[in-house]
């Protein structure tokens, strides 16, 4: 089993920055793909940004592509996503996503993922 906690969620003006984390523990040796998903009230889940740690390649949505960047320690138990430029768009709950190796295109799926964290607030203020 893996479990994954996020944190970093918070209230923040328009054009602000936020920085997320995912804590992953447990039976992390078999993850090597993460993600982060968001949901905003009334819309469904939608896909924000994969990490590989494989390569260390990276996945992005169009909607947030020059402003977010995703990342992972080299100990494959923290991903990150930084969030720059925010705006009221971006107002959802994040989740954190992990599995086994994803490829591709996949990895925008949630479908694809079997492990998600519980997810953390990030609110943009116009």
């Amino acid at each position: 089993q893996v479990q994954l906690v996020e944190s970093g969620g918070g209230l923040v003006q328009t054009g602000g920055s936020l920085k997320l984390s995912c804590a992953a523990s447990g039976r992390t040796f078999s993850i090597y793909t993460m993600g982060w998903f968001r949901q905003a009230p009334g819309k469904e889940r939608e896909f924000v940004a994969a990490f590989s740690w494989s390569g260390r390649s990276t996945l992005y949505a169009d909607s947030i592509k020059g402003r977010f960047t995703i990342s992972g320690d080299n100990a494959k138990t923290t991903l990150y996503l930084q969030m720059n430029s925010l705006k009221p768009e971006d107002t959802a709950v994040y989740y954190c996503a992990a599995d086994r190796d994803i490829l591709g295109d996949s990895r925008g799926l949630s479908t694809a993922y079997h492990y998600w964290g519980q997810g953390t607030q990030v609110t943009v203020s116009s």
